[in-house]
């Protein structure tokens, strides 16, 4: 997937130059993750060179990314429930670069595992104080900071008595809408990580553990909320899974 960055007032193409390192990427037909069974192609993908299209598809206006968008504990009236977080990282293209004024987008369940959508029939309870989604525009420095709720586990129905670990997830734009990479952040000690198909289908095991952040005391509010940090990085040895390998 196409990302650019942009530097100087210049569009800088960031697009894969090689292909994913083998065993880093989930594959598409994925028989333990049920659902990869019948959408999944079978066929290798044909890779297509950038055309103009690429180039000069739509872009998003920044000016939709309102100041508070990042905080999803004052999204309504109320405090949500549940316990309070601040998830934080730097986006780096291969080499090391900060990659700056990339819409970063995040969802996820409240603390009872639900989340705020019709499709979810979870039999947890809503919070009227939560929706669960956020963006924010990485600085100069490509740094992203978001504070939330910890998301709570919850059944999915893949398998008997399956439950996904707690997780967030991310959406990373470049400057223009075609160019989209999606994700999810996962946190550390959880117990379900080792069960559960989806983070298990990247096959290497470096890969994986680069899905789950890291506790941060420097940036914890003491009395107030926990922090995790939790770079992602683009493509190259150190790239971060994502669910949508490079076309």
């Amino acid at each position: 997937m196409a990302m650019e960055r942009v530097e100087g007032g210049n569009l800088i193409d960031l697009s894969p130059v090689q292909p994913a390192i083998p065993g880093t990427q989930p594959a598409y037909h994925y028989p333990p993750y049920v659902s990869s069974i019948a959408r999944s192609p079978r066929m290798p993908l044909v890779l297509l060179p950038k055309t103009l299209t690429e180039k000069t598809g739509p872009v998003f206006g920044h000016n939709l990314v309102r100041k508070n968008d990042n905080d999803l504990t004052a999204q309504h009236e109320g405090d949500p429930l549940g316990e309070r977080i601040f998830v934080h990282g730097r986006v780096f293209d291969e080499d090391g670069r900060p990659v700056r004024s990339a819409l970063v987008e995040i969802w996820q369940a409240n603390a009872a595992g639900r989340y705020r959508h019709k499709v979810d029939g979870h039999d947890a309870p809503l919070d009227p104080n939560f929706t669960g989604a956020g963006r924010v525009l990485t600085d100069a420095n490509g740094y992203y900071f978001f504070k939330t709720i910890k998301p709570g586990a919850y059944p999915w129905g893949n398998h008997y008595n399956a439950w996904r670990p707690a997780h967030i997830h991310f959406s990373l734009f470049g400057s223009g809408i075609l160019s989209r990479l999606v994700t999810q952040m996962y946190f550390p000690g959880d117990p379900l990580q080792p069960l559960d198909p989806i983070f298990n289908s990247v096959p290497d095991e470096a890969a994986r553990k680069r899905l789950i952040s890291r506790l941060d005391m420097d940036r914890t509010e003491p009395d107030y909320a926990l922090a995790f940090a939790w770079d992602i990085v683009l493509r190259g040895r150190g790239d971060t899974p994502f669910e949508e390998a490079r076309r």
